[in-house]
């Protein structure tokens, strides 16, 4: 029976071998913007944070419900809403009050910074990178960072989404011999916010616009971020969430620019409309999961745990290809990846 030892090195090794190899993605959870507190809260401290920010209304309904035994703010949320395709107002209401708290915290931006630069010495003319994630620090560290990424936008003041730029391709014109050629630009990053972000905004229902990440929303445009509820999955169908949901399943499960690999970092794989996607990819033969995550629940781990081309590694326990053992004290972490994709 092999070593715990025996284990943990085979587990680095492949994660090393697989992190190197071509066509990678990421997606990225709530995890990966922690930053072990010195970031932004985690889902289920999310009510904490904003409870005392919210109107006495909304505040009495959704603890009405937290005290009746709903398991967290999702299923909260889940039981004021009655399904109709007009929601009621505690969502925006969360949705108002976490950008808010959003814009009060200024998270360092080192890890974010590294992340992204590894990633644009990347060969492949573009690296998909999902974020399920409200937070601007990728956009902030690809500035600070001076990384070029795409996130479907197209514009200054009042930028407006324009999905068709994930599908261009820059290059740089050189002089050869005896004519002129081009040479593709590499390593650019192509951020798919799944869920939407700070500073993203909808007008008249079909204007879907990014402004400055900590500005107020202008009535009547709202928030374009999917606070954690059922509805997210019905809204995902909608513009501007739409055409980054195709991409998601493009690079995933269908084609074409299928990923050999799609690594998830601090998502604690219990969105099913998000795992539906990466089962789709998981019955490809050539589709590699990795799962990164401080914890994550027995359900969750035993589900992902025997598929033979997924690797899971938390603190506690982890799986390689099948073979279940020990944790791992921070290959998990975003922190220590953002030195080794």
């Amino acid at each position: 029976m092999p070593s715990e030892d025996e284990f943990v090195r085979r587990l680095e090794t492949k994660v090393r071998t697989q992190l190197s190899g071509q066509r990678v993605g990421y997606l990225l959870g709530a995890g990966a913007s922690y930053l072990g507190g010195a970031g932004y809260p985690l889902a289920f401290q999310i009510w904490d944070v904003l409870k005392d920010t919210l109107e006495d209304q909304h505040r009495r309904d959704i603890q009405s419900k937290l005290d009746g035994g709903a398991d967290g703010i999702e299923q909260a949320l889940d039981l004021l809403d009655d399904g109709g395709i007009e929601d009621l107002p505690h969502r925006h209401a969360v949705t108002d009050a976490l950008a808010k708290h959003f814009t009060t915290l200024s998270p360092p931006l080192g890890h974010h910074i590294d992340f992204l630069k590894r990633l644009a010495l990347r060969r492949e003319q573009d690296v998909p990178v999902f974020s399920l994630n409200y937070d601007a620090l990728l956009e902030r560290a690809a500035t600070t960072g001076r990384v070029r990424v795409v996130d479907g936008f197209v514009g200054f003041e009042h930028a407006y989404f324009a999905p068709e730029v994930f599908l261009q391709r820059l290059v740089t014109p050189e002089q050869g011999r005896r004519f002129q050629q081009a040479r593709q630009l590499t390593g650019i990053v192509h951020l798919y916010k799944l869920h939407g972000s700070l500073g993203w905004y909808l007008k008249d229902r079909t204007d879907a616009y990014r402004g400055p990440f900590d500005a107020p929303a202008q009535r009547p445009a709202t928030r374009l971020m999917v606070p954690p509820q059922r509805r997210k999955a019905a809204d995902t169908t909608a513009p501007p969430y739409s055409n980054l949901w195709s991409d998601f399943r493009r690079h995933v499960a269908h084609g074409p620019g299928l990923l050999h690999r799609l690594v998830c970092i601090g998502y604690g794989m219990r969105d099913e409309h998000v795992n539906a996607v990466i089962e789709g990819g998981l019955g490809r033969q050539d589709f590699t999961l990795m799962v990164f995550a401080k914890y994550l629940t027995d359900e969750v781990f035993d589900r992902w745990k025997v598929h033979p081309r997924a690797m899971v590694v938390t603190e506690d326990r982890c799986a390689l290809q099948g073979e279940v053992g020990v944790g791992h004290p921070d290959l998990w972490s975003f922190e220590r990846l953002s030195r080794e994709v």
